[in-house]
């Protein structure tokens, strides 16, 4: 029999501020919840751009709750909307700059509960 876990959210990882914005780790392995995905809450603050990566190990999947996001995923930009969801294959060099005058606000999930960060600049 397989058993849920739960945790608080006192018991969550903390947020990992960053000049761009705040990530905020909810399940996968390094929080120690969950064996097959990764799920996070990440704000990217107004006029803000995070770093151009891929995660070459899983796919994501980005859920807008607030602002507006100009996304840029390999040769394609395309402007989100609170409300749309974007599906960001393993593998593809990504980023997002927040647009308007609120913070971009979202739900990030990954298929692999031990994702990985490749910035671009470090592939090149």
């Amino acid at each position: 029999m397989q058993h849920c876990t739960y945790k608080a959210a006192a018991a969550q990882a903390a947020a990992i501020e960053k000049d761009w914005g705040r990530l905020s780790w909810l399940a996968g392995n390094t929080v120690g919840n969950a064996d097959g995905l990764t799920l996070g809450r990440v704000l990217i603050r107004a006029g803000h751009s995070n770093p151009s990566h891929a995660h070459m190990n899983c796919e994501e999947a980005l859920y807008l709750l607030a602002g507006r996001l100009e996304h840029h995923t390999g040769e394609a930009t395309g402007v989100l909307a609170a409300g749309d969801t974007l599906i960001v294959p393993a593998g593809v060099f990504h980023n997002a700059t927040s647009i308007g005058e609120q913070d971009a606000d979202m739900i990030v999930a990954y298929s692999s509960a031990d994702r990985d960060f490749i910035k671009q600049e470090e592939t090149q």
